[in-house]
């Protein structure tokens, strides 16, 4: 059975000592940009849009777009004059900076055999850099991205979120399609990779020494100990235990979150008869998939959480919303344009679900077919909803990349 490996980079995948690393990294870039910003200024404001991505909260933009919003304007300097001032810096002076970390050869070592018994890998590595920073990285660990094939890596080009928040692992399962496989995170933080493995229902196996302890009250992962013992950890284990379980609030959240992030992605860039070609007849297209989904994100979620935070045991009625694709006309929509407005349509159930209490998220209700419900448990199908449909456009979306 293949297993889905999302595998942290630092002290994980490489030996990085960040309290070394990260003043050495700014100092440098400091001096690069020094002829064109203070370096007291430059610092300020790049921890200012640093603290602003990790405390992005939306799926309306990505890592970057909130970056460069806390960063550029402050600056006093034109972005088209800096902007090749920092490429610059990432393809010429960053590299230089591998003296700073420790390759791995067990890591590597195990990449290599995770690869050839089928699993599935993701690098997870906070996506607070650019992609250019987190590929050099990969090359210093002897992981280079142009020889080894990952199916995704982080970065804050195209993601929304970053650790510890447990729509960040959502996001990344999105993205590579969130397949009914086993899960496992990898990584040595107990927060930020630990916490949010925790938060989303996925396994977890903690890089860390026999002493290591976590804060009181956290849950000790299923599994402990170094990179190179990971392989024969997963040989000894039994890989249904890493069937995820997305039930908990936290986990349905993140997912709520996660999806329109990830389909954002998964649909950038496709050209236009893309959005309509079905190879079945029986099947949906792209664009009946999301019109679909934007409809019940109007007249079905966000109507249902507002009925039960209203009502008292409210009757919850069954909807058959698959006639709607036939009786609405779906294949005349425009693609583009339904997936902003479903991405709208999240935005107000996600502002709906902060204004929940613990004790309104265990409000009763009557399903029609279900019987009593709560609306965590009605929450819990929304988003195995999406999770079913993010599959089947991420099996199309990839099978028309290919094609074209």
């Amino acid at each position: 059975m293949s297993i889905t490996l999302l595998l942290d980079l630092d002290d994980t995948l490489i030996g990085t000592n960040m309290d070394e690393f990260i003043p050495v990294y700014f100092h440098t870039l400091g001096k690069a940009m020094a002829d064109y910003v203070a370096p007291d200024k430059l610092m300020k404001y790049l921890m200012q849009g640093t603290e602003a991505m990790i405390q992005n909260d939306t799926p309306a933009e990505t890592l970057q777009e909130v970056f460069s919003a806390n960063f550029y304007p402050h600056l006093g300097v034109e972005r088209d004059i800096l902007d090749p001032i920092i490429a610059d810096f990432y393809r010429n002076i960053f590299p230089t900076l591998a003296y700073l970390t420790k390759a791995r050869p067990e890591a590597v070592e195990f990449v290599e055999w995770a690869f050839s018994a089928g699993h599935r890998i993701a690098i997870s590595t906070n996506p607070l850099f650019p992609q250019a920073a987190i590929y050099n990285r990969l090359r210093w660990a002897g992981l280079d991205p142009e020889k080894y094939p990952f199916e995704m890596i982080s970065s804050f080009e195209t993601f929304h979120f970053t650790k510890p928040s447990p729509a960040y692992f959502a996001e990344i399962l999105g993205r590579m399609g969130w397949q009914d496989d086993p899960v496992l995170i990898v990584g040595d933080d107990p927060v930020r990779d630990l916490l949010g493995a925790e938060e989303l229902g996925i396994a977890a196996y903690w890089i860390a020494d026999e002493d290591a302890t976590l804060p009181e009250g956290r849950k000790m992962p299923l599994g402990r100990g170094n990179i190179g013992e990971l392989r024969g950890w997963i040989e000894s284990f039994d890989e249904k235990m890493l069937l995820p379980n997305y039930q908990a609030q936290t986990a349905i959240v993140a997912t709520v979150k996660a999806i329109p992030a990830a389909l954002g992605e998964i649909l950038a860039n496709l050209p236009a008869n893309a959005w309509t070609e079905s190879s079945h007849p029986e099947e949906w297209s792209l664009v009946e998939i999301i019109s679909h989904l934007r409809d019940v994100e109007r007249e079905v979620n966000l109507p249902r959480i507002q009925t039960f935070s209203r009502d008292e045991n409210p009757f919850i009625t069954a909807d058959d919303t698959d006639m709607w694709v036939s009786e609405r006309g779906y294949a005349a929509d425009n693609g583009e344009t339904a997936l902003r407005e479903f991405i709208a349509a999240r935005l107000e159930t996600l502002d709906a679900l902060k204004k929940l209490s613990d004790a309104d998220w265990q409000r009763a209700g009557r399903h029609a077919i279900f019987g009593p419900i709560t609306l965590q448990e009605q929450m819990a199908f929304m988003a195995e909803h999406d999770r079913v449909h993010l599959r089947q456009i991420f099996r199309i979306a990839r099978k028309e990349v290919s094609h074209g």
